[in-house]
């Protein structure tokens, strides 16, 4: 009989539904978490969350196939990829049958589909080190992103070594979580709403001299909007200062 495996979201959930599929001796044909809007017509299996049961799953990535693959299944659960669990599944399934050479194995769909995800991800993350706006608030740097793939993870190892004396936050509007950070602690929790506060005018001051810089620097006769989107794309302006209005 097919089912959905029903878990709680994280990172270990999903290691601890790979860790039943085999206990069970069945193969999951969907998996469903907190949030989602698409409904299932598979019976739901709901799997408990075991640190154990999924820790020895993540220690079996890397001992039964690689450090590689491990990695790819550990940024592969942070991608915006469409199924995404049923994609790692089977990678994983078939990393198990074909050891440490399933990296190198792109003309399968199982391998290629889940590194063109990876890929992406690491591309906006990498774009986002650069596009990333912080604002002062009260004393506190504050900053909203709108990713399309869970990047904070990615991000933070990047903000904290940058601003290890800072107090700040980073929200994602998208997956409504945030990283947040003081001196000696970070953390990255959930938070259904947020709201930065009204710019003071040392902010207001600071945001308009970064607009006239940004104008200034601009040379009018070699204006190419669309070679702008590639490097800049557009979808990302809305978090950036030099695209807004106070």
């Amino acid at each position: 009989m097919q089912v959905s495996y029903a878990y709680d979201g994280s990172f270990a959930g999903f290691l601890t539904c790979v860790y039943e599929s085999y206990a069970r001796k069945e193969v999951p044909a969907a998996f469903s978490a907190p949030g989602d809007t698409q409904l299932s017509l598979y019976p739901e299996r709901e799997i408990i969350t075991s640190e154990d049961r999924g820790g020895r799953v993540f220690a079996s990535l890397g001992n039964k196939i690689s450090g590689d693959a491990r990695r790819l299944v550990v940024y592969g659960f942070l991608t915006c990829l469409p199924d995404r669990e049923l994609h790692l599944y089977a990678f994983i399934r078939l990393g198990y049958e074909a050891g440490p050479a399933v990296t190198r194995r792109l003309t399968d769909d199982r391998v290629a589909v889940l590194t063109n995800a990876v890929r992406h991800l690491m591309r906006e993350v990498q774009l986002l080190k650069g596009f990333v706006r912080f604002s002062d608030c009260g004393g506190r740097l504050a900053g909203e992103i709108e990713p399309k793939n869970r990047v904070l993870p990615l991000l933070r190892g990047h903000f904290c070594g940058r601003f290890p004396a800072e107090t700040f936050v980073l929200y994602d509007r998208t997956h409504r979580e945030a990283l947040f950070h003081r001196p000696g602690r970070t953390a990255i929790l959930p938070v259904d709403t947020f709201h930065m506060d009204a710019p003071g005018s040392t902010e207001r001051f600071y945001r308009d001299l970064w607009r006239r810089f940004y104008d200034t620097i601009a040379i009018e006769g070699r204006y190419n909007p669309k070679l702008r989107m590639t490097h800049m794309p557009k979808r990302y302006w809305g978090t950036m200062t030099e695209f807004q209005e106070d």
